[in-house]
């Protein structure tokens, strides 16, 4: 099937991925203009920050569309589908690093500024970000996966489930224990 440039942008995802099963490179192109960024950002986000991983992680990705596009079953979402090779490929990175012991170094949390001045003055909007950030990196794996699917791509808890192979009650359960902890975390911030 070919497609014309100006009318390739109109399809579908999933419409886009068999036409990438057919060897259309216009359709691989305009899948990597749709979730380059948004694939990035949760690569960087849970591999800690670290953008040369969140890098090579997103070609990675990319390279399994090109030279496996057949993993791709018909009558998925791909946003599913795409997040649940991302999310496995972070659960293997983190096997790995069990393995090999590695330890960061550079957790140290961003230093707050004294109380000499109330919270809501001294803290800009985006010095509360790069926190709660901050914080998030320091939960557990599942928490800070799906915390980043539910507010960050706006996944739905099915769609989640799905991507997490987990059972939606499970989520509702994580969902709920990471905001918890996420905001008694920020509390003892504030209060400092």
């Amino acid at each position: 099937m070919i497609f014309r440039k100006k009318h390739i942008n109109r399809l579908t995802d999933e419409e886009l991925m068999t036409a990438v099963k057919n060897g259309n490179q216009s359709a691989f192109s305009e899948l990597y203009e749709r979730f380059n960024q948004r694939l990035y950002y949760y690569f960087y986000r849970m591999l800690g920050n670290d953008k040369e991983l969140a890098n090579d992680f997103l070609q990675d990705i990319f390279l399994k569309i090109i030279n496996k596009p057949e993993l791709f079953k018909p009558g998925y979402k791909f946003t599913s589908w795409i997040f649940t090779v991302a999310h496995n490929m972070c659960k293997n990175e983190y096997r790995n690093r069990e393995v090999r012991k590695i330890v960061s170094k550079d957790e140290n949390p961003d230093q707050f500024l004294s109380n000499e001045n109330s919270y809501e003055e001294t803290m800009s909007k985006e010095k509360l970000i790069t926190q709660l950030f901050a914080e998030i990196e320091n939960l557990e794996e599942d928490q800070k996966a799906i915390l980043l699917l539910k507010y960050k791509e706006n996944f739905s808890l099915k769609e989640i489930s799905d991507i997490l192979e987990l059972p939606v009650g499970t989520i509702k359960s994580r969902l709920y224990y990471a905001r918890t902890a996420l905001t008694k975390k920020m509390a003892n911030k504030m209060l400092l």
